[in-house]
């Protein structure tokens, strides 16, 4: 069973930048791509960015790879999503989820991530 411990939330201008971070432990974590997920009031939780076991492949949701970048710190096990020229419409509750164990490139569709953290919350707000 995976752990998460999800950080850096909290409430921004717009045009602000936040950063967040998810430290992933537990059996096999090292094995696991890693998501990142919002949860926007009145709609339904939505895929934001992914990273590959290795760090090395990156899958964005459309319209999010001009402002937010997903990277990953292999050997701390920490994945990251830099979030810049944020808006309103981004305040939610953001995810960090996994899916399966597996390589190559990692999707977005949230039924395909089993262990999910309990979320930090983004207010993006003048």
């Amino acid at each position: 069973q995976l752990q998460f411990v999800e950080s850096g939330g909290g409430s921004v201008q717009p045009g602000g930048s936040l950063r967040l971070s998810c430290a992933v432990s537990g059996f096999a974590a090292d094995f696991h791509a890693i998501g990142w997920f919002r949860q926007v009031p009145g709609k339904e939780r939505e895929g934001v960015a992914c990273v590959s076991v290795g760090g090395e492949m990156t899958n964005y949701a459309d319209g999010m790879k001009d402002r937010f970048v997903i990277s990953r710190d292999v050997p701390k096990n920490t994945v990251f999503l830099e979030m810049n020229s944020l808006r309103p419409e981004d305040t939610g509750v953001y995810f960090c989820a996994a899916p399966e164990m597996g390589g190559g490139m990692c999707t977005l569709v949230v039924d395909k991530y089993t262990s999910w953290g309990q979320g930090i919350q983004v207010t993006v707000s003048s």
